[in-house]
Formats: C-alpha cells, structure tokens, sequence
C-alpha cells in the first residue's frame, strides 16, 4: 500500500476497498491511486467541499431527542464505497426472488392462509403479530402487490458473502439520501467521475412515478400522485418533500384530502377539488384513517380505507404489508420463498434464534453476552441489545423483557460487519457498514432494484451502529461496471 493507505488494516473482518493481501478488489484499483495522489491536504479541502453542498442545499435529518427535535446535516463521508457490477448482479437478483416470496406471503394472508394450513408458518407467529390488520382481510390490491417500495437491509460477513439482515416494507426511509450522496460526490470528485464507469442511481424517482401510475384505478388519464406525510414534524420529512419534488407529486397531509359519497379521494386546492388516483403513503396503518384505526389521528384522512377497499384510490405500500415487516417472520423468510417460488433463496438470512421457541429462548438467555438481541417490530436501531457491549444489568433487563414476552424477541450473532476506508483525521480509517438498496414492485414488471443504496457507515471506531439517529454516517455506493478497474 502507498503512503495515503500506509497503516490501514482491517483484521478480521472482510474489507470493501481491499482483499485480505492489500490489493484492491474489482473495479478499485484505479479509485485507491486517485485518492492517494490527492492527499491529506486535498482530501481535506474536498470533505469541506462536501460539508459546504450539504448545508447549502438543505440535506438534513432530524433526530428525536430529550431538548426535542433537532435538525442535523446529513453526515457523509467522502471516500465512495465499490462493488462490481457482476456482484451487484447476483444481489439483485436475490433480491427480486425476496420481494416476490413477500408479496405472496402478505396476498396470502390476508387470504385463504394456505401457509399456516400447511404448517410452514405457526400460527402463533401470525396471531401475535401487531401489523396484521384484519381491516385488510379479502382485499386484492392490483397484481397482489402489497408491498410496492421495499428497503432490504444487507450485511457481508467475513468471507464477503452478502447476507440479509432485515426487511422493511412499512415505510421505508433512505432513498433520498443515496442520490443525494452521488449528486454530492459528483461535485467534490468530477474527474472520478469522468474516469470511472459508474452506474446511475438518479433514475429512482422516475421509476417509483412509473410503479405508482401503474396503480391508477383510472386507464386513459395521466393519474394524480400524492405523497402523504405526517408533515414538518416527521423525521424523514426532507425526504419527502424531495421525493414530492422530484416526481412532479403533490405533498400532502392528512387534513388536505377528503373522501366524498362517491368513495373517491380529492386533494382540496386552490382551484376546487381534485381527484387523487394515487396515494404514496408515508404515514402509518394506524395513523392513516381516524374512521378504522386510531380515531383520535390527526394525521390521516377519514373515509380512507373505505375508498382503498372500493376500489377508488391506490394505496402504497398497501395498509397491512407491514406483516411481512416482522424480525420473527424474517426468521421464516427462506421457507416463504421455498413454499412460494419452489427456489432456493438467493440471498441467506443472518442465522437467527426466535425466543418464542423453547429451546431456541433458552439458548439466547444462556448467550445474551455474545448475541444480539432485537424487538420485533422496531426500527432505527431502538430497543435492541448488543450482548458483548451491554452491562450486566442491561443484560438482566432483556432476559426479564424476553422471558415476559418471548414472541416479542430474536436473537442473532454479533456480526462482523464488513469495513470500508474512511476519511478520519485526514487518513483512511476502517468503519464497519451495512447496505440499503431499495426495491420497487409493480403488477406484471420485474421489480425494479436500484443500483446500489444507501451504504450506512459507523462513524466512531469499532461501533457496528450505523444508524444516523445514533452516530451513524453514510457513502456514496459505486456499482463499478466490469471491465473498469
């Protein structure tokens, strides 16, 4: 290794930017001399560069806190992270089969439940799941596609093998931060950019458009989009105003629509009521309609569900898909896919213990010092245990959490998440990273995969939490074509 990469080392765990012999892997090659002959000084001057767009544009994520809600600029790291485009190829793939198992899976359920009858599901995992929403019962959204917007969370391990962590298919967050870091690096790094063939990550915005039109109940007419949001409040609320912005969609609230006696939804704007076709929902299930879920929301629109399930409006991702969005269903994802697809998963799960089990509880309380331990419906990194990082009174208090509510609880082994170079004190520093590409599905399409995701990045050294709302940072993701180097 040259000076700029002189003293950087990632034993033990399999590095994105260099094997285990120090060479750079497919399609870095050329990347790791191009950042050695800027240097220290000029890699400097590039972060600041970068620092400065992201503040001058507005890139901000809002972070939940005891002195209340607090705006932050969006943390980036410099320094891009690669995979091959051959690679990245495999992955897709896996993750297409995934989506697909899921959407049956949720159709199903909200079905005849042929998988529970035939003993691949327990029946206990379905009866206490807090996402199933017996409101949903007997509908069929168009093409069985429940789940239009996926974020799968991806993991290497120490051999470099992709893995899936986990699935999220409520309302997943992300995507706009992983175009805004390619349009960010392309302003800091024009002449890589020029140098490397790099595949685009800016054509989301116009192929989710393309999915949710694809949803209009109405044929023959350019449909009306919306996006519904919580509002200003809300943290992921930058992204969608630029996801609104971008697709050419109204933002709206809860209180901007009003379902009238024909069950149709209508935006109320300055030029009298118009007809919305298509809702991209970010609001929760039990936020979305005061008149069948939480009456006392101010965040839906009353009559919602009722024009959904006439027929009269898209909804997406469809009311009850977060059934699928369960750490003890993902436990059961391989065997969906078998019983589904008749395939092989592509893509493995992380090896996972279900504290509902018995045996398998008794295992993770005799283990809560190497393991980790996640709720089974949060997010973000909250309410989960980090075993070999946790006090023993920490560890404690899971095993009295586990042994109240055992369905509520799984387990996995503390990973050793793959490292990408860093820019820390004016060196490359190893931070250990995970993956969220996005997926989006529509009736009679294969799904659409963005190439790459947001990579998410531990900022402080040898932390494995890499969510923004904790410490975390995130890059740039080069999907390298094969033949650059």
């Amino acid at each position: 290794m040259t000076d700029f990469w002189a003293g950087y080392r990632s034993p033990g765990f399999f590095d994105e930017l260099f094997d285990a012999h120090g060479a750079p892997r497919d399609g870095a090659r050329e990347l790791t001399g191009q950042l050695e002959a800027f240097g220290p000084e000029e890699l400097a001057n590039r972060r600041a560069a970068a620092d400065l767009a992201i503040k001058s544009t507005g890139i901000t994520f809002t972070v939940y806190s005891d002195a209340g809600m607090i705006d932050r600029a969006w943390p980036f790291d410099v320094l891009p992270r690669t995979i091959a485009e051959h690679e990245w190829r495999r992955v897709s793939d896996g993750l297409r089969q995934r989506v697909s198992a899921l959407n049956r899976f949720i159709a199903d359920l909200y079905g005849d439940q042929r998988i529970i009858a035939d003993g691949v599901l327990p029946r206990a995992v379905l009866d206490q799941s807090v996402n199933f929403r017996p409101e949903c019962v007997g509908m069929r959204p168009p093409g069985d596609i429940w789940a239009h917007i996926c974020g799968s969370d991806l993991v290497r391990d120490g051999n470099g093998e992709f893995h899936v962590l986990e699935d999220n298919l409520r309302v997943p967050s992300g995507v706009s931060y992983m175009v805004e870091n390619r349009l960010v690096s392309k302003r800091v790094f024009p002449e890589l950019f020029e140098r490397h063939r790099i595949l685009p990550v800016d054509d989301y915005p116009s192929e989710l458009l393309d999915a949710l039109n694809a949803l209009s109940p109405r044929t023959g007419i350019t449909p009306n989009v919306a996006l519904l949001s919580p509002g200003v409040y809300n943290s992921a609320f930058f992204e969608h105003v630029w996801l609104a912005g971008q697709m050419g969609a109204e933002l709206v609230q809860g209180t901007d629509l009003y379902v009238d006696r024909d069950d149709c939804v209508y935006a109320r704007t300055i030029y009298g009521p118009q007809r919305v076709d298509v809702i991209y929902r970010r609001v929760d299930d039990l936020f979305l309609d005061p008149d069948v879920f939480r009456s006392d929301s101010m965040l839906g629109t009353p009559g919602l569900m009722r024009a959904w399930r006439a027929g009269k409006v898209a909804l997406a991702n469809a009311p009850g898909a977060g059934v699928a969005d369960d750490k003890v269903v993902y436990a059961f994802v391989p065997e969906i896919i078998r019983y589904y697809l008749g395939e092989e998963p592509k893509l493995p799960n992380v090896p996972s213990w279900l504290c509902m089990d018995p045996e398998q509880r008794e295992y993770v309380l005799a283990n809560l010092d190497t393991l980790v331990v996640k709720p089974a419906n949060e997010s973000g990194g909250y309410g989960m245990l980090i075993g070999p990082r946790a006090t023993p009174a920490e560890r404690e208090r899971f095993a009295e959490l586990i042994r109240a509510n055992p369905r509520n609880y799984m387990a996995q082994p503390t990973l050793a998440l793959s490292t990408a170079p860093t820019l820390v004190d004016g060196r490359a520093a190893p931070r250990h990273v995970d993956l969220r590409p996005f997926i989006v599905s529509r009736p009679d399409e294969d799904a659409f995969v963005t190439m790459g995701g947001l990579t998410r990045v531990a900022l402080r050294e040898g932390s494995l939490v890499v969510n923004s709302s904790q410490g975390g940072g995130s890059k740039d993701t080069w999907i390298v074509q094969d033949g650059d180097a």
